[in-house]
């Protein structure tokens, strides 16, 4: 059988398994190991089974995703959501949608110590739902602010898709992290605006909150002093070049957790459940990029990435008309896939084809990025969506992707800014 056959079928076997629900992890694994078999023989692969796995969870670069997942859940489970979303409350909250924009703005600073989008969408959910029901804000509102929100943890750094796509691809993760600070902050500007072009169209009417003193501003802020020592700590450190990203992971971890236990907000018993929670969430990790890593190996020998990478380029359209095809392929990719799974099954396929494209891999890695935070909350499916579905009981689906247009739009415009002007993704880490 030819390589080309082998290969097309074992995407279909992955499609099948993921129609029946298979973990993504336990698909890829097992049809890149078939596949590498029938390619390189039994005993091959299974000495490729015995060493890859060990390897992968052993290996150094690889200890940052546990650390910044127990940072984002100390911080989680010590109320430091709580006081963003205060925070912002204060400065915004008088404003026509101010709740709303409070919302958008705390999930941007949560992002700054969580790095995960469906933590963060969950998290904020929790807290900011409840106080714009309070206020009567309509469901799609408050529910497509909390899922377009939330995307931005998977960007702002520490991000662990980010850190993930710097491991595959051996660019620089310290680099990979400063890189998706300045899209981000555009993020939140354009979510911002997107709220108020969706009021006025609507022509919707809302309470607003009296606006906070100086004073009540002052303590709000002094509030999140917690949040954004750990941010400058960890993103200051690599920019610096202090720490390694590993190194800052660990450095975050451990300084959320001696805040957190300072301020008197983490008993034992939560702090157990924070670890816990961390080995588990980094557990799903590690068994889907296990899984991708088999499956690498499996595209490898059928040499998919090269062929693909020469069929795209030998179609002529050009390099930002290939990518524009790339980033659609990704967003259908969307309706199956969460962000993670999308990141280590794709970025073997695709990096190839745009380092031929002449691409910088560092923006490439940001516009993938990008790409995954709009399949998260693109109808038909958008996991963000569904997180939300889940939270805010009693909103049917199709509330919530009325909610999630305008800041889809905002996305296709943050997109289209980035690849017309790389240097809103590149100034940054070009000047470390």
């Amino acid at each position: 059988m030819s390589p080309d056959l082998i290969a097309i079928g074992g995407f279909v076997v992955l499609f099948v398994l993921l129609v029946l629900r298979v973990p993504i992890g336990v698909g890829m694994g097992v049809v890149g190991l078939g596949g590498f078999a029938l390619m390189t023989g039994t005993q091959p692969a299974l000495n490729l089974l015995a060493i890859s796995p060990i390897r992968t969870v052993t290996d150094y670069s690889l200890g940052l995703i546990p650390m910044f997942i127990l940072m984002g859940a100390v911080a989680s489970a010590s109320g430091m959501s709580s006081e963003l979303y205060r925070a912002a409350n204060a400065l915004l909250g008088h404003r026509k949608g101010g709740l709303s924009m409070s919302t958008i703005v705390a999930c941007g600073g949560f992002s700054a110590i969580c790095g995960s989008s469906v933590a963060t969408a969950a998290t904020m959910a929790r807290v900011a739902l409840p106080e714009m029901k309070r206020y009567g804000y309509p469901d799609s509102l408050a529910t497509g602010s909390i899922a377009a929100g939330g995307t931005l943890g998977i960007l702002i750094p520490p991000s662990i898709v980010l850190a993930l796509y710097g491991v595959l691809t051996e660019q620089d993760i310290g680099k990979l992290f400063i890189a998706g600070v300045v899209p981000g902050l555009l993020a939140i500007a354009l979510y911002l605006i997107a709220v108020q072009v969706y009021l006025r169209i609507f022509r919707i009417e809302l309470p607003q909150q009296e606006r906070a003193s100086w004073r009540e501003k002052l303590g709000a802020l002094r509030d999140i002093w917690a949040i954004t020592l750990l941010f400058i700590f960890v993103i200051g450190g690599i920019y610096g070049g202090v720490f390694t990203p590993s190194e800052a992971a660990g450095m975050g971890a451990m300084g959320a957790i001696l805040i957190s236990v300072a301020r008197g907000r983490l008993p034992l018993k939560r702090l157990f459940g924070c670890l816990v929670e961390s080995i588990q969430t980094t557990a799903s990790i590690f068994m889907i990029l296990i899984g991708a890593i088999l499956f690498g190996y499996f595209l490898t020998v059928t040499q998919v990435p090269q062929k693909l990478a020469a069929g795209l380029v030998g179609l002529g359209l050009g390099p930002y008309m290939t990518l524009i095809l790339i980033l659609l392929f990704l967003l259908v990719l969307g309706c199956l896939l969460d962000a993670m799974a999308m990141i280590v099954l794709m970025v073997p396929i695709l990096y190839p084809v745009s380092v031929q494209l002449g691409f910088d891999p560092i923006w490439f890695g940001v516009v993938m990025v990008l790409a995954v935070e709009l399949a998260l909350i693109t109808p038909p499916v958008g996991m963000n969506i569904f997180v939300i579905s889940t939270l805010a009981r009693g909103v049917g689906l199709q509330t919530i992707y009325l909610g999630v247009l305008p800041f889809v739009l905002a996305d296709i415009v943050r997109m289209a800014l980035i690849i017309a002007f790389p240097a809103i993704v590149l100034f940054l880490p070009e000047s470390m």
